[in-house]
């Protein structure tokens, strides 16, 4: 029998280890994972029985799409006619000065992707308003780490890719040469775009993606694209600059997007049309579409029909969903009294901030100011955003309702260009397991959905397990406000120092043993890379410290519970595929490293459970890494 002293993680979940099974259609099970199992079975119950919503003329057009998404009879017939249009449109295109000059109708209407990215994105340094962003496309392995000529699945996922695409290529009718030089093609193209976009490392430093380039340089830098035009079409006019989120791509533009690579680049957006139109064709191609992604994630079987089909509604409508079951299953109650948790907390680390030590009082003074202005969302949002309305279906295909939609987020997506950010609308909906902080806004933001046991429970658990549970993911989300990419932000969202030099200084040094507590650990046959996850381990020991203080201010404080539920809210099986794909692009440490190593950094652990040196828990009280 495993004790706490030497594996909290395995003592607190022994019994959870011992029987849980993950499902065939996942590719792991954890507390996260079974509260969505759980959402999941009552929302489709509910969607089962119902299917008038009355004035509710959102929810009653996803009710007509979950419909048309279950019924494969009609999916079936409709065949793999229903996509011939949008590969035309692919197909017709002559040469590269014809694609070239098709560029904005075809971001705004096609349902081909792009080999690059022209985004509207919250202004870093101004988030009231939107920039233009430039990105790279993606990419066909989950990282750039897998394009390693020695990492041991890249020829094996690549060979499958493409015998994958082939299969795809030929139910749509192309014959079999045409489908192996298209599927060739593309991963060709891939293996020259993965040469060039961002590392998951780099997409982890959040400020340091913010490379503004003035306009008329970045107009002036391609001789192959005519960005003057394209983003005049886009967005109606021309900004004074365009923020460059990867410089590597950027640089080499020319490079990668150019008249010697059309042949590769056409074949690449066929591709992706033929393979993203899968999920919306009968059961067969369904399958078939998505047997690439199982294979690297781990997965053994696809969904079945009935979750496929909520799955893609649910996609479609995930904001009028999340509504539904927050207006539904979300009381007041537990409203309030999350509500006075995150109080607690914030307060807390207020007075955590005013008695810091390493830290100068010009610094606690800006981080408290930023602190109060902190907005916090619970449950569920005000209102729909307007963009729902545009969603009707129609009465051909179910994919024909899909690129109607995909079209009219387009639309808006540019649309947004000129308009004021919109700071109260959430980028989450209240159905989904999960919680997130804004730097660009300063808000942190807790759905519906996890706001349940083993995360809360107001009647099954007592206040010393609720701050293990859901104090700590409030404490988390507050403490990313001041990890190493939030700390860049001030209150009002935007990127500006508020930090002394010195107290920066010291603040990067805490960040570099943070990386080092975690670098290089191992598991599931790969390593931890530190750097990557540093930002969300900041936040888990901000969270897990201010919450073990709120819980300590409780008269019937237990801090057995507390750090066990910790344990419990960490609780994961996955396949050894997704472990080792999360450990190259996960920001997040892995489950069972969240539940053992954060509590090794407070002294009170030691003395709740009578750690010793020598035992497996066991840290040294100089390399017990403490920030917030």
């Amino acid at each position: 029998m495993v004790r706490i002293q030497d594996d909290l993680f395995e003592a607190v979940n022994a019994d959870w280890l011992a029987t849980a099974e993950i499902p065939s259609d996942r590719p792991r099970l954890g507390a996260f994972d079974e509260l969505v199992i759980e959402n999941e079975a009552r929302l489709m119950n509910d969607f089962a029985t119902t299917t008038d919503f009355g004035d509710d003329t959102v929810m009653n057009e996803f009710a007509k799409f979950y419909q048309k998404a279950g019924d494969f009879t009609a999916r079936a017939a409709f065949g793999t006619a229903v996509v011939k249009p949008e590969l035309a449109r692919v197909e017709r295109l002559r040469d590269f000065a014809d694609l070239e000059n098709q560029l904005a109708d075809l971001i705004l209407t096609s349902q081909a992707s792009l080999p690059f990215n022209l985004s509207v994105d919250t202004d870093m340094k101004d988030a009231v308003h939107y920039a233009l962003t430039l990105s790279g496309a993606g990419l066909i392995l989950p990282d750039t780490t897998y394009y390693a000529d020695e990492h041991p699945k890249k020829a094996e996922l690549l060979a499958l890719y493409t015998k994958n695409t082939v299969e795809i290529l030929k139910k749509y009718g192309y014959d079999a040469d045409f489908a192996q030089k298209t599927a060739e093609n593309t991963v060709k193209f891939d293996e020259i775009l993965a040469q060039y976009v961002n590392t998951s490392e780099e997409w982890a430093k959040y400020a340091e993606l913010y490379n503004p380039i003035n306009i008329a340089d970045f107009t002036a830098a391609s001789k192959t694209v005519d960005f003057d035009k394209l983003i005049r079409s886009l967005v109606g006019q021309l900004p004074d600059k365009v923020v460059v989120y990867e410089q590597r791509f950027y640089a080499n533009f020319d490079k990668i997007i150019n008249a010697d690579n059309f042949d590769i680049i056409k074949s690449w957006m066929l591709v992706s049309v033929a393979r993203g139109a899968t999920n919306f064709l009968s059961d067969e191609m369904r399958i078939l579409g998505g047997e690439f992604s199982r294979a690297v994630s781990g997965i053994a079987e696809a969904r079945s029909q009935e979750k496929h089909a909520f799955d893609l509604a649910t996609g479609q409508f995930s904001q009028a969903v999340g509504l539904y079951y927050g207006k539904k299953y979300f009381g007041e109650a537990a409203k309030a009294d999350v509500k006075r948790m995150t109080s607690q907390m914030i307060k807390v680390y207020q007075e955590r901030l005013d008695s810091n030590t390493w830290l100068s009082r010009a610094t606690i003074d800006k981080a408290i100011q930023k602190l109060d202005a902190m907005t916090v969302f619970i449950g569920y949002p005000d209102k729909l955003p307007e963009l729902y309305q545009a969603f009707v279906v129609g009465d051909a295909s179910i994919y024909a309702d899909a690129v109607k939609f995909n079209n009219a987020r387009s639309k808006h997506h540019y649309e947004k260009f000129s308009e004021a950010v919109d700071k109260t609308e959430w980028h989450m909906p209240a159905h989904m397991v999960n919680a997130y902080f804004s730097p660009n806004s300063n808000t942190i933001v807790f759905p519906a959905a996890i706001l349940q046991a083993p995360f809360y429970s107001a009647v099954t658990q007592t206040p010393s397990q609720n701050y293990g549970g859901i104090g700590a993911v409030i404490a988390h989300e507050i403490s990313h406000a001041f990890d190493n990419n939030g700390a860049l932000f001030d209150e009002f969202g935007n990127m500006k120092n508020w930090w002394t030099p010195e107290d920066f200084k010291a603040f990067e040094a805490k960040q570099e043993e943070m990386i080092a507590e975690f670098d290089g650990l191992e598991l599931a046959g790969g390593k931890v890379n530190g750097k990557l996850i540093v930002s969300e381990n900041i936040a888990d020991a901000g969270g897990l410290t201010a919450a073990m203080s709120a819980a300590k201010r409780e008269e019937t404080v237990n801090l057995t519970e507390f750090f066990s539920q910790w344990a419990t809210v960490w609780r994961l099986k996955a396949s050894q595929e997704y472990t080792q794909m999360l450990l190259t692009m996960d920001v997040h440490a892995p489950g069972k490293l969240r539940a053992n190593v954060q509590p090794t950094n407070l002294d009170e652990f030691f003395e709740t459970f009578d750690v010793k040196a020598g035992d497996g828990m066991w840290r040294d009280k100089a390399d017990r890494v403490k920030i917030w």
